[in-house]
């Protein structure tokens, strides 16, 4: 299994469509940041997080770059608990890091001057009698 680097996940989030923005500066930190989290570990608990960083994961889990994951576990007084933890999708991060940049095509919206043929965008009148 390969090693995921901050590299790696920072040309993967490059690669993303909605962080096609970023600068390469921009990108590492935010990888150097999410990686710094997970440590050696594959999975955190959501309970570590402040909500500014969670944001950040909610995007990133958006941008199909991480996932989240549940457990539940009965206490000794009988309540049931939930753990969420979040995962990175190592295997998409190397197929984003590998596609190369998408581009998200923007629909063009028709306009009504698509209609108007290019004769009537023209200066020039009709002839008339009096101009010869």
């Amino acid at each position: 299994m390969e090693v995921l680097t901050s590299d790696s996940l920072a040309t993967a989030i490059r690669n993303s469509a909605s962080y096609v923005h970023l600068s390469v500066d921009e990108s590492s930190y935010l990888a150097e940041h999410i990686l710094n989290f997970f440590g050696y570990s594959d999975r955190i608990i959501d309970n570590v997080l402040h909500p500014e960083d969670r944001d950040t994961f909610y995007m990133l889990e958006d941008a199909t770059l991480m996932e989240t994951e549940r457990e539940e576990t009965t206490l000794y007084d009988g309540r049931e608990w939930r753990i969420h933890y979040w995962l990175l999708r190592h295997s998409e991060i190397f197929n984003r890091r590998d596609s190369g940049p998408q581009v998200v095509p923007e629909a063009a919206e028709p306009s009504v001057y698509d209609e108007i043929s290019d004769d009537l965008w023209s200066r020039e009148g009709p002839e008339t009698e009096d101009e010869e």
